[in-house]
């Protein structure tokens, strides 16, 4: 049963799930404070039992968000349907609490839903930490045949290729909206009325799979899902291990509970090889992290030693000065511009970066630039070895998609 006990004619409730994720939760927060600025909108961050400050962190917030500190870890899927069922917006938006959003992508995802009345979910635009476009952003649905594709490398292999691509929509515009399949649960905005009609998040799947499964509940329940190319930043995953044993078995055993849930009913010649393709991929990832673990233990290394990143620092002369004490005091090799949205709205994509192999980290104070500048000009001039940061003078810490720095 879906229940609302926050104040009647909302236009949106956000959802944050959050676990040991303190400082990425604080920006999460911050820019999401700026993007529903003028919206009737309330914030809600159910806490899964975290060990660091998030708590504490939470409650000095002075109600500005409605807290839940659950006593157990409860998993992605019922921790969002505790904070769907404590709020009562006209929409919902579920967001991870590693995500940064611009300054009007909510405003632009609520103008879409109210001019999309089929529309029942809404995506976004993921950016990767180096401002290249996360596949996930667009999604089909895992059938049978594109479940198996994807499952034996043939989607990887063959990423643009209308057939074996189908799992990420191969041949969707990047800079148009369009209908697809699977929203993904790190930015999932849906009507109310939605879950109302499909359901709450399935709590079967702990973590991952759950947002494949309510994509396809909406589809089946009438409603359109739909991919609006405005722009987030997702660090993606630091909220999980990816290299830890525990999650190949949370992964893989959600892709089995989504299968068994809606494809159990396929003839035996096409359920038993999914089945087999799905324990064979997750026996591969097993296999390889036993080999890694076992090679560090005998003391052989396992990859080249990592490079020394280089850092480049723009903001107001105050922030520059607070970032000067902190790379002293890190002993970080970086450069420093004063600048701002005013002076140079093009940030760092006119400057002369280092030219070098190894990791640049562009780390913009975010009183002088606005987050969505910020994902523009890194989306514009995306290189493979070049990262956003973010420093935030009030909290005199410097984020990246690897550390936080103080």
């Amino acid at each position: 049963m879906l229940t609302g006990n926050g104040a009647r004619g909302m236009k949106l409730s956000v959802i944050i799930v959050s676990y040991n994720v303190e400082h990425y939760l604080r920006q999460c927060l911050d820019s999401l404070r700026r993007a529903v600025d003028g919206i009737d909108a309330e914030i809600c961050v159910v806490d899964n039992h975290s060990k660091d400050g998030t708590v504490d962190f939470l409650n000095s917030l002075d109600g500005t968000v409605k807290v839940v500190a659950s006593n157990h870890n409860y998993g992605f899927a019922r921790a969002n349907n505790i904070g769907i069922r404590q709020t009562s917006g006209e929409y919902v938006l579920l967001l991870n609490p590693d995500t940064v959003v611009g300054e009007s992508t909510i405003k632009d995802c609520l103008a879409f839903m109210d001019a999309h009345a089929s529309a029942g979910g809404l995506g976004v635009q993921m950016l990767k930490s180096d401002g290249g476009k996360a596949m996930e952003s667009r999604r089909g649905l895992p059938t049978p045949m594109v479940a198996f594709y994807k499952m034996c490398g043939l989607c990887t292999r063959f990423p643009h290729s209308k057939r074996f691509g189908r799992y990420y929509m191969c041949g969707m515009d990047w800079d148009k909206p369009g209908k697809i399949e699977v929203i993904s649960g790190a930015f999932l905005m849906a009507r109310r009325t939605a879950f109302e009609k499909a359901g709450l998040l399935d709590e079967d799947f702990f973590m991952y799979g759950e947002d494949i499964d309510l994509s396809y509940r909406f589809l089946k329940s009438g409603f359109e899902n739909w991919y609006l190319p405005v722009k987030i930043l997702h660090y993606k995953g630091e909220s999980t291990h990816k290299s830890s044993f525990r999650y190949v078995h949370v992964f893989y055993e959600a892709m089995l509970i989504f299968f068994q849930k809606h494809y159990s009913h396929l003839g035996f010649w096409l359920y038993i090889p999914i089945r087999t393709a799905i324990y064979f991929s997750a026996i591969v990832a097993l296999v390889k992290m036993a080999s890694a673990n076992i090679k560090k233990m005998l003391g052989f290394p396992l990859r080249k030693r990592a490079k020394r990143p280089f850092f480049v620092f723009l903001g107001s002369a105050r922030s520059i000065e607070q970032c000067r004490a902190i790379a002293y005091k890190t002993g970080m090799e970086a450069s420093y511009f004063v600048c701002d949205e005013k002076s140079n709205v093009e940030g760092h994509s006119v400057l002369d970066l280092p030219k070098t192999s190894s990791p640049v980290y562009v780390v913009y104070d975010i009183s002088s630039y606005k987050y969505e500048t910020v994902l523009d000009i890194f989306s514009s001039n995306s290189r493979s070895n070049v990262f956003v940061g973010i420093f935030n003078p009030a909290d005199n810490i410097i984020i990246t998609d690897k550390e936080i720095i103080s």
